[in-house]
């Protein structure tokens, strides 16, 4: 029997990570795309941007997680949806200036390497990228024995887009009064409130990952881990169908509603002079939200600055314009209301 090495003794097996590793190429072969250069395992990924393409290109970066969404996926030993939440959560974040995502790097820690988990998690990058022409270039899996609780990871992402300066969506410049406000319908809760959706249905309610509540699909987990919609390909739909170069746009700003929900989001996109009125009935709540909303004994206003309360993206249009955009939006598949207006005001958003 041959000894076994010093570092893996530690906690650290070094091959093991290069074994699982080797099936990275297979895995993202899927999410490939023109300006791709180089391989994955170098130490650093290589993009080349086309700039033909481009009057004054413009990089749109930004990076998250996924909070305690992990929690679910541990309960529930289910690692296959993580890494596509992240893909869209960040697809979505940069989606919001119009820019298109060109490639992304994650990064991976735990405790011990679990091979199977590492392969569920690295094929739900790709998945996400694939569904999002966004190149997965690169990213670093740190094994730290000792620094997580046995079975449990860190996840986070990092995302590389690129828009046309003079096509950059930019709110403070074009919301104004009489613009109205369309939501676009979220699976759930996406990637964020979880803490407190946690509270309420495992410590105040007594449920389990794996109790069925009427009116849910599935189990809680199952409808705890519904994947984050991606709102990035319709986006550029809507921007070349609406905001054709040389005409006045129809589509002024949009806002992803994570953290913060509709309080804390759409004020990022608004004039100092002018506010965000979302009226409540305008849109067909989820029924997990209703479950938080009737059962969680947490004030309503406050839900709406946890929680995205079923709609994932605002989308500032035109109001002459607001029933075609609208019609564009259900015809792409999803479902989409006019949930408010822009009024005068000092910056801020109301939940009426």
């Amino acid at each position: 029997m041959s000894k076994q090495k010093a570092y893996a003794a530690a906690g650290v097996d070094i091959d093991l990570g290069n074994r699982v590793k080797s099936t990275l190429p297979a895995l993202l072969a899927s999410t490939r795309r023109p300006g791709v250069l180089g391989k994955v395992g170098g130490f650093g990924g290589l993009f080349a941007l086309d700039t033909r393409k481009y009057r004054e290109p413009i990089l749109v970066s930004s990076v998250d997680g996924v909070g305690t969404k992990l929690k679910i996926a541990f309960a529930m030993d289910r690692h296959d949806t993580i890494g596509e939440d992240l893909v869209n959560h960040c697809v979505n974040d940069i989606a919001v200036l119009g820019a298109e995502p060109l490639f992304f790097l994650d990064y991976l820690g735990t405790g011990k390497l679990q091979p199977h988990v590492f392969t569920d998690i690295i094929a739900g990058f790709a998945r996400g990228c694939a569904a999002n022409r966004c190149a997965l270039v690169g990213g670093e899996t740190a094994q730290m024995p000792g620094f997580y609780q046995p079975g449990e990871y860190d996840v986070s992402g990092t995302i590389v887009g690129v828009v046309e300066r003079s096509r950059m969506l930019d709110g403070q410049k074009n919301v104004r009064r009489g613009d109205a406000i369309l939501g676009i319908a979220s699976s759930g809760l996406h990637t964020n409130g979880y803490s407190l959706a946690r509270r309420i249905l495992f410590d105040q309610l007594g449920y389990k990952p794996k109790t069925k509540v009427a009116g849910l699909d599935g189990t809680v987990g199952d409808e705890l881990l519904k994947v984050h919609v991606s709102y990035g390909p319709l986006v550029q739909s809507l921007i070349a169908k609406f905001n054709r170069p040389g005409t006045p746009g129809a589509i002024h700003a949009l806002a992803h509603i994570t953290g913060g929900g509709f309080v804390d989001n759409l004020p990022r996109v608004l004039p100092k002079k002018a506010d965000a009125v979302i009226r409540k009935g305008t849109w067909d709540p989820l029924p997990i939200f209703e479950l938080i909303r009737q059962r969680g004994g947490v004030d309503e206003a406050e839900l709406y600055q946890v929680f995205n309360m079923g709609i994932g993206m605002t989308v500032v249009v035109d109001g002459e314009k607001a029933d075609a955009v609208l019609k564009a939006i259900r015809k792409a598949g999803h479902g989409a209301w006019i949930i408010g207006d822009i009024v005068a005001g000092n910056g801020v958003a109301q939940v009426l």
